[in-house]
């Protein structure tokens, strides 16, 4: 260990150095005037559970609905807004804020950098959040109630709602800002605050997924805002931009609004790529497989991403030439994907695996992310997805990407670092129970969901014709199993970090791990890295 390192961890300074390493502000300054990127990231996270439950409950709102045809509880506009607001409270308020709380912990750790760069900026973009998801919540209680046109907001239908749409518009605003303001805080920490002898190419690929994904988040994010900025003034400052008896357009809508989801497709799961290549090398006691081939392969996934935008409007009558081209680019985009499965797979042959928690979520997502990429390959062949489009098979498409994909790699990344953060080892057999009804009850859930969209049900409807039934039965058992799983989740995170239950963690609980954050005593200081580390 480098004298830098000794000096990190404090093994050469009195009881003063260590005081100075855990000194904490009072309760009030330290949570709500935060700038210390671990109190930070731990809001993050907590905030990203609490909207992953209220997301969870508007998805069991819409599969209670689903359980038999016929309206059972909700009248289809409320049936609608439960849709648009699941799928919103999800993205930007569960998925998103969960990976750069994430980040917000692990990058200074693994970088050897003593916080964010940006530390009051930091607390910031966090603070905007919560403001952003009640404006969300109180959508429901307004005249008219919630957005009900789908998360991607579509006019004509998205100026024709009352005033929970101008709710839903501002509270995008405000969570793009959070993203925007975010981004720039990773991508100057990443490249300014460096351990002495941290190369590029030396980074974690944890780190490297998220410098990536910031920049995409601040190459869309804007183009976000543009999008529903022109909503805002069609539906109240009398301009045309989306309305055909005015000489707009509604399909430029569709056009500006994928130009960024597709690229925000990716931002969810860029940063599972990276936890999933940190976790896999861990505990397969090797180094990660083709590291140089990783980093280009998300390089290139990144650029791809503006390329293929136009796959989500296969329907809208584009000519053929520009349906050939997205069509191609969204297959080519499989290539590098492909490299990243084919190096994890590599790491693991041969490895001296074990099959921790964190291992099995990680395997989890590798398995079933590639299920779901490859329906996703389906669906990029234009004449098939002019019949597949808004069934179910679409549905289950993309929440194998991001359940099993996005979620799956956040709880194993929770998992892998948890130690870490609380300096305990949580409770390994119900981790374990956790990974296998997740995964049992996810497969329940949205397995049958391909066969109802190839049967030809649409999606974002409350009721349907009697054949659907068994397999939408099949859906509900399974959504609620999953649901109450992450029950158990909560109480694994509360057992180690609240009620400080588990025997204590070492500096490195696993022994495949590498990394700086490792050198690091569990729980990790306050102030990790007084002086900063040496990579040799």
């Amino acid at each position: 260990m480098s004298h830098a390192q000794d000096a990190a961890l404090g093994h050469d300074a009195g009881h003063g150095h260590d005081d100075h390493h855990d000194h904490k502000p009072a309760f009030f300054q330290r949570w709500f005037m935060a700038t210390n990127h671990k109190d930070i990231g731990a809001l993050y996270l907590w905030f990203s559970f609490f909207m992953l439950f209220f997301g969870g409950l508007l998805a069991l709102g819409i599969r209670a609905e689903l359980w038999q045809p016929g309206l059972q509880f909700w009248k289809p506009e409320f049936f609608n807004q439960l849709t648009t607001v699941h799928a919103l409270v999800m993205v930007f308020g569960a998925i998103m804020p969960a990976f750069v709380g994430l980040a917000n912990i692990m990058i200074p750790l693994q970088i050897g950098a003593q916080d964010m760069a940006f530390a009051r900026m930091n607390n910031w973009s966090f603070w905007l959040m919560p403001p952003a998801a009640l404006l969300l919540v109180i959508s429901f209680f307004m005249p008219g109630g919630a957005a009900a046109g789908g998360w991607t907001l579509y006019p004509p239908l998205a100026t024709q709602f009352g005033i929970g749409m101008d709710l839903t518009i501002f509270a995008v605003h405000i969570l793009g800002m959070s993203s925007i303001m975010g981004s720039i805080n990773i991508i100057v920490t990443i490249l300014n605050m460096r351990a002495p002898g941290m190369t590029m190419m030396k980074l974690p690929m944890f780190c490297w997924t998220w410098l990536i994904t910031a920049y995409l988040l601040i190459a869309v994010m804007p183009v976000l805002a543009g999008a529903v900025t022109m909503l805002l003034t069609d539906r109240h400052f009398g301009t045309s931009f989306f309305n055909a008896a005015g000489g707009g357009d509604p399909v430029l809508f569709q056009h500006v609004f994928w130009f960024f989801g597709h690229p925000e497709v990716y931002i969810m799961i860029l940063p599972a790529f990276g936890v999933v290549s940190e976790i896999i090398p861990a505990f397969s006691r090797k180094k990660l497989f083709g590291y140089g081939s990783m980093v280009y392969a998300t390089a290139s996934i990144a650029i791809l991403s503006f390329m293929v935008w136009a796959h989500h409007m296969f329907t809208v009558g584009m000519p053929v030439t520009a349906q050939l081209f997205f069509m191609f680019a969204t297959m080519l985009i499989s290539v590098p994907t492909g490299v990243k499965v084919f190096n994890w797979v590599a790491t693991m042959w041969r490895g001296s695996l074990s099959f921790e928690t964190p291992m099995l979520f990680a395997i989890g997502f590798v398995s079933q992310f590639t299920f779901g990429g490859f329906s996703g390959l389906v669906l990029a062949m234009a004449a098939v997805d002019i019949n597949l489009h808004d069934t179910y098979y679409v549905v289950a498409h993309f929440h194998y990407v991001l359940v099993s994909g996005a979620l799956f790699s956040i709880i194993a990344g929770v998992y892998y670092w948890l130690p870490k953060w609380t300096g305990r080892m949580y409770d390994e057999k119900l981790g374990k129970t956790h990974f296998w009804l997740s995964t049992i009850f996810f497969n329940i859930t949205f397995f049958p969901m391909h066969f109802l969209g190839l049967a030809g049900m649409p999606r974002r409807i409350p009721d349907y014709a009697l054949q659907f039934s068994s397999f939408n039965e099949i859906a509900s058992i399974g959504a609620f199993g999953f649901g109450l799983t992450q029950l158990l989740f909560l109480w694994i995170v509360i057992k180690v970090t609240f009620l400080k239950k588990g025997a204590p963690a070492a500096a490195k609980p696993w022994d495949g791990a590498e990394g700086l954050e490792w050198t690091l005593p569990s729980p990790a200081p306050y102030h990790s890295w007084d002086v900063p580390p040496t990579v040799k």
